[in-house]
């Protein structure tokens, strides 16, 4: 008989050190960075591909955990009963339910886990290789497990496997932007790198609608005008290619570059009326306003090209793009020697600032490290307006967001110049 107890002990201490096994995988391969054990397996460790192949089907992986920790606790827990009783009677059973509960859950749930947390990687890398063939012994029965609760979700009415791979795909963004959050508040990354993070991972949210240049501020040519007049507009102007209408704004018939205007003029020896203006103009390439900024930046590179029309749903242009528009939402202002000088905003003494009506939110927020919304606005503007349900008049005021807008311009409908003041609450 003591050797049966010897034995059952024995065997009672196992099975706590398989469930503290099981626990410590569960987290640790739960726990482990994504992002590093996929560099580590790019670099040739077999360890973590073992562990990243594991995690391509976690649902199967995590059930035989489960399943497997259950079963020896469990077991275990049937063992220990059968001893005390044999000990000490029917009051061996709370003795055995007091006694496993503490040993299960100080050694065989808090510290393995605990462990896990703390080194999530090295322990996922240790335990990886052992758990195929775990995974395989427990197939049958987790497939039966799956089965069952599949069939259950699907009475009760939840989602399927694509609204799961939805979510995940967007928990996985949630994180990565928690990750850049946190890292920033540590000091980790300053506010310029974690606003191009930010901008990278918006890129499928924000649309040409909200960077673009509007067609109130494009300058163009008139292709009607005198060659000698065109050739000094675009030789003149800070920009190398400009939109070239004819008749109308709305029907712009090419892009005039100036290194094709400077060839061109070159061997006509001063002779400039000679230049054909509709000829040198590239075909012009219209864009929809709704195109993502990652859209349209994967356009531009399949295209080799820098410069896009935008229109609306209608057809009607609305502004134009470039390239350097798209970068500059990254990684900010990029100026150089020909740029026109930056007066958007001035700061005031009393913690205010003056702006143009027509700075985008995005840029405001950016800059200031503001959380104003830009969902029904491109600009702050169009905010004031959007919020005040009116086109306000010049020393109109309004409050929201934590913010005052003051109009202090405003030409015909359109509101120039505003003074804004974060509210002290």
């Amino acid at each position: 008989m003591n050797i049966a107890l010897i034995l059952s002990s024995i065997a009672i201490f196992v099975l706590l050190a398989l469930s503290a096994f099981f626990s410590a995988s569960e987290t640790a391969l739960t726990a482990a960075s994504r992002a590093r054990l996929h560099q580590m397996a790019q670099a040739g460790n077999k360890r973590a591909t073992i562990v990243n192949r594991l995690r391509d089907h976690s649902a199967r992986l995590i059930s035989a955990l489960l399943l497997g920790n259950n079963l020896v606790n469990i077991l275990a827990s049937a063992l220990a009963t059968s001893i005390f009783i044999t000990l000490f009677g029917d009051i061996g059973v709370a003795y055995a339910t007091a006694i496993m509960t503490a040993l299960i859950v100080v050694f065989s749930e808090v510290m393995p886990k605990t462990i896990a947390l703390r080194r999530a990687v090295p322990v996922s890398l240790f335990v990886g290789p052992l758990l195929p063939p775990i995974v395989a012994l427990f197939a049958p029965a987790v497939a039966i497990v799956n089965f069952i609760v599949g069939s259950t979700l699907k009475l009760l009415g939840m989602g399927r496997e694509e609204a799961d791979a939805a979510r995940v795909s967007d928990a996985a963004q949630d994180e990565l932007r928690g990750a850049i959050e946190l890292h920033s508040e540590d000091a980790g990354i300053i506010r310029h790198e974690r606003q191009m993070l930010d901008t990278i991972m918006d890129m499928d949210e924000v649309e040409l609608g909200d960077i673009m240049i509007h067609r109130k501020n494009m300058e163009m040519v008139d292709c009607s005008k005198p060659m000698r007049e065109i050739i000094d507009q675009v030789l003149g102007s800070p920009y190398t290619r400009l939109p070239l209408w004819k008749e109308n704004t709305e029907n712009i018939i090419g892009i005039i570059h100036a290194k094709d205007l400077l060839r061109a003029l070159i061997p006509l020896n001063g002779e400039y009326e000679k230049v054909d203006i509709e000829a040198l103009a590239a075909e012009p390439w219209f864009v929809p306003e709704t195109t993502t900024l990652r859209n349209q930046l994967n356009a531009f590179l399949t295209r080799k090209t820098h410069f896009a029309l935008v229109v609306d749903e209608y057809g009607a242009l609305m502004g134009l793009v470039t390239l350097e528009d798209i970068l500059e939402e990254i990684v900010g202002s990029i100026e150089d020697e020909h740029d026109l000088a930056a007066i958007d905003v001035r700061s005031g003494k009393d913690g205010s600032i003056i702006t143009r009506g027509e700075v985008t939110i995005r840029d405001l927020n950016r800059h200031f490290n503001w959380s104003l919304p830009d969902e029904e606005a491109a600009t702050i503007a169009g905010l004031i307006i959007h919020e005040a349900q009116i086109i306000p008049d010049v020393g109109q005021a309004f409050i929201f967001y934590g913010h005052r807008f003051e109009i202090t311009k405003k030409e015909h409908n359109q509101i120039t110049e505003l003074k804004i003041t974060p509210v002290e609450h």
